[in-house]
This record gives C-alpha cells, structure tokens and sequence, in this order.
C-alpha cells in the first residue's frame, strides 16, 4: 500500500485571494463535488483526481448534503479519504458543505428550517467523519421560513462549534443584505456567498457585487463554465454523450440556439488569440473581477483539473479583450 504524501511545491503551484474582509483565504481554483465522486463512479479513479488536487495547492473542497449518489455519497467519499491519505493535512484543508435543497423523504428534508439544517450538518459530520467543517452554508433561501430562522440555524452552527464560518448560496443581493444583517446582530460573519457566474450568467456582477463588496463577504462562482457551454463541446451543436443532451443539470437543448452558438464561437476565437482554450478564459474572465474570491470546478479527469489550474497563467484582459467579449453574448 503506497501512503500519500502531499507535494512539498504545492503552495507554489497555486494563487490565493483574501475571502471579503475575513482573515481566510482561498485558492483561486476550488474543487467542487457537485457532479462526480458520488458511489456511481470508481473509488480508485476520483480519489487521485482529489489528491492531484491538493498537489496543484487546491485547498477547498466543495461539497452540498445531496451531492452524489445516493444523496450524501460524495461526502461519504471524501470522508474515506479525510480518515486516510488526507488525515495528516486536514488543518491545511477547507471543507465546506450545505443544506436547502431535498434531501431526505417528509416534512424535515428540504428548505431552510432550523430542523433541517442543523439535522443536516449532524449527518454532513458524521459522513465526512469530522468534527467540524469549516464553512457550512444555507444552500438556497426558503421563502417559505423567516429568514431569521435560517440564519438562527447558521448561528447555532458556529456557537457549537460544528462550523467555523457560514455562508449563502443562491440568494439574491436583497436577501442577501437581510441574511447578513441577522447574522451581524449575533455576531456572526457571513464569510462567504455562492453564486452562479459565469460569462452566460453576468447578472451578479451589478445585482449581487456591490452587496458582498459592501459587507465585505467574500464570492466563489459557480458554474463558470456553464455547464460545459463555455468549453469547445458545444462549437459545432450538441454532442450525444453530453450533460445536455442526457437531460443532466439545469441547461436543456431548447437553451442553445443559432445566436449563442455563434456567440461561443467568438468568443473561442478570442481564446485562442490569448494562447488559451475557451474553458480556460472563462475561468479567467470570472477571476478578472477581484470581488470573485474563488471559481467552483468540477473535474472528471486529472486531465481536466490540470487544464482549468493553466488557466491562472493568463488572467490579465485588455480593456479591447473585455469589451470583444461582452458583445460576443451581450452584457
């Protein structure tokens, strides 16, 4: 049995931005859980695609209650990982999770309930096999419990010791300033929000931005790359084995159209021009906004992860670049 050990260059591979105001940074590339490591894939395969990662200096990992499946097997997974080759380096390592979204059959399985979050972190603990994780987030507000009642959830989380920060995931800029004005009466931060960002979706960047700036909470962007849209799969149509055409995530065949088709396609050409593959200037064009503390990727492949880490290489824009890609699909 071979016994990992961690690559003594790996701080030198990777770059680091200050969470908001906090004291708490973050790679600029974190692994996100979302899509892979679930008990569908191989153990073998996906626990060196999460090794690669800590080699390459990614120190976040990604994870939500539902992620995999079954529901909960990515933190399952993680936690084999966490009690064996990564137990040496745990304080080197952010782990996050969440709950909002269903997870369990009755009435104490979904929403933002205190029930069900501080249930759901219980069982998180116990999945990953830790006694605390270090960001928990309310996945999604739930307009159906007063947003006091979700953040008093978050509250108990850090008074218990069960998380060291919180965060949001999801919420809009107005619900946002709520959730972070009932936290700061208690005397919790919130560290952290997650949205979905990416050169498709801009829309945080005027209507979420300026609230994070404000209160000094720190942004990590998810699905920059669309789903795979903003990666060269697409160029030509819709491939058969992709996401999209197995009705996987959120995108639907319907979404793609001759004008954004055309659209990807400039904007492939301007990668190019900068010596990088579409997926790698969206990942740096995310970056290019210094309110985005980090970018949320997937990786089916430590060829994949390698791929998105070369992106940090060139995340400088001309002003010439960034109003080239604006019109490619609008602002």
């Amino acid at each position: 049995m071979n016994i990992y050990i961690a690559d003594d260059l790996r701080y030198e591979k990777m770059s680091y931005r200050r969470c908001g105001k906090s004291g708490l940074l973050l790679p600029e590339i974190s692994l996100g859980f979302w899509q892979n490591f679930s008990d569908s894939g191989v153990f073998a395969e996906y626990s060196k695609i999460i090794l690669r990662a800590f080699d390459l200096g990614i120190t976040h990992f990604d994870l939500a209650n539902n992620y995999g499946t079954p529901a909960g097997s990515a933190e399952t997974n993680l936690g084999r990982l966490l009690k064996n080759e990564l137990k040496p380096y745990r304080d080197e390592l952010i782990i996050s999770t969440k709950a909002g979204y269903d997870m369990w059959q009755g009435p104490y399985g979904d929403g933002g309930s205190k029930k069900y979050l501080i249930a759901s972190l219980d069982q998180s603990l116990k999945r990953l096999g830790l006694d605390y994780v270090d960001i928990f987030y309310s996945h999604r507000p739930d307009y159906n419990t007063p947003p006091e009642e979700t953040m008093d959830a978050l509250i108990q989380s850090v008074k218990q010791g069960k998380a060291l920060y919180v965060g949001l995931s999801n919420y809009d800029g107005k619900r946002t300033q709520e959730a972070v004005d009932i936290l700061s009466k208690a005397g919790v931060r919130c560290l952290i929000h997650q949205p979905k960002y990416s050169l498709i979706k801009k829309e945080p960047k005027t209507e979420l931005f300026p609230v994070l700036e404000k209160n000094g909470v720190g942004c990590i962007a998810f699905q920059c790359l669309a789903q795979g849209l903003l990666t060269s799969r697409y160029l030509n149509g819709i491939p058969t084995d992709s996401r999209i055409s197995k009705n996987v995530g959120s995108i639907r065949s319907n979404d793609i159209n001759p004008g954004l088709l055309e659209g990807l396609r400039q904007l492939n050409e301007i990668a190019e021009n900068r010596g990088q593959t579409l997926a790698q200037m969206a990942i740096a064009w995310a970056l290019s906004d210094e309110r985005v503390t980090s970018v949320l990727l997937g990786a089916s492949s430590i060829k994949q992860l390698e791929e998105n880490v070369l992106s940090l290489s060139n995340k400088l824009f001309t002003a010439q670049e960034l109003e080239q890609i604006d019109k490619c699909l609008g602002k």
